[in-house]
C-alpha cells in the first residue's frame, strides 16, 4: 500500500510551515511542496490562503490555510502515532503551549526579530530597526524563555514525556532564531537550551536541515530551482510570482 500525500504550500525557512512537515513525518504521510515566500505568491494565492499566510495543506477533499487547523486536521485523519498526550488535561495543554508558540513566540521571534534582521533587508530592501531588536532580545526573549523554562518539567525533557505537537510548535521557532545568530543561553535557561537541541535533533527536524540551510545563502527567486536541483520534492506548479506584496495582516 502507497504512502498518503498531501501538499504543501510555503517555504521551508518558515517556523509555520516546519511545524506541519515535522508532523507529516511524524505521521509518515509524504508531502510534495510548492517553496514560496508568501510575499511572493500570486493572485491565485488569495483563493487558498484569504490572508496570505503559510503554510497551506491541500489534500484530496480538502484544503486548510493554517498550521494549527492542518495539524489537528492530520491527527483526525490519522491518529496514529498520536502528536497529543493522553489525558484531557494534558491535551489541553498542549493546545495551549502551541497557542502560545504561533502568536506570542511568533511575534517575538518573528517579528521583531527575524522580520527585523532578514525579512525586511532581503525581501523589502529596508534597515533594521535596531531599537526593536534590541528590546526584543533584552525583554521580550527574556520572558518567552523564563515562561519556558518554568513549564518544562526537567532539562531536556519533552512537555509530556514524548514528543508531540507542543515540542514540535515550540522548538520550530528557535530555528529561525537560530538564523539570525540567536541561541539559548544555557547557563539561564538551562531547561529550554536542553529541549531545544534535543527537539531540533529529532529526524523530523533534521530532514529538513539541508533544505533550510540551502535556502538561507539562495536568492529568494532561485529558491525553487535550487530545492529542485537538492531533490526536494516539489508540486508540478507554483504559485510563486517574481514581485513581492505585503500580506492582509500586519503581524
Amino acid at each position: 500500500m502507497s504512502r498518503p500525500c498531501v501538499d504543501i504550500i510555503g517555504s521551508y525557512l518558515s517556523p509555520y510551515v516546519r511545524k506541519g512537515l515535522v508532523c507529516l513525518d511524524f505521521k509518515g504521510i509524504d508531502y510534495r511542496i510548492d517553496p514560496i515566500v508568501p510575499f511572493y505568491a500570486n493572485d491565485q494565492f488569495d483563493a487558498i490562503s484569504p490572508v496570505r499566510r503559510i503554510p497551506v495543506l491541500i489534500d484530496a477533499s480538502v484544503t486548510l490555510a493554517d498550521s494549527t487547523v492542518i495539524c489537528e486536521y492530520l491527527e483526525e485523519r490519522h491518529p496514529s502515532p498520536t502528536l497529543y498526550p493522553s489525558t484531557p488535561e494534558a491535551r489541553a495543554r498542549a493546545r495551549w503551549l502551541e497557542e502560545f508558540a504561533d502568536t506570542r513566540m511568533g511575534e517575538v521571534f518573528i517579528w521583531r526579530f527575524f522580520n527585523e534582521l532578514a525579512i525586511r533587508r532581503f525581501v523589502w530592501g529596508e534597515k533594521t530597526d535596531e531599537t526593536v531588536v534590541k528590546r526584543t532580545l533584552d525583554v521580550e526573549i527574556p520572558e518567552v524563555l523564563d515562561y519556558l523554562e518554568e513549564q518544562l518539567p526537567d532539562r531536556g525533557a519533552f512537555f509530556f514525556g514524548e514528543i508531540g505537537i507542543a515540542d514540535i510548535a515550540v522548538a520550530a521557532f528557535f530555528r529561525n532564531a537560530g538564523f539570525v545568530g540567536f541561541g539559548v543561553d544555557a547557563a539561564r535557561w538551562p531547561a529550554v537550551a536542553a529541549f531545544v537541541q534535543r527537539t531540533l535533533d529529532h529526524p523530523g527536524f533534521g530532514k529538513l536541515k539541508a533544505f533550510e540551510d540551502l535556502l538561507l545563502t539562495t536568492p529568494i527567486e532561485r529558491h525553487r530551482q535550487a530545492l529542485a536541483d537538492a531533490g526536494a520534492p516539489l508540486t508540478p506548479t507554483s504559485f510563486g510570482t517574481d514581485s513581492p506584496r505585503r500580506g492582509v495582516l500586519q503581524i
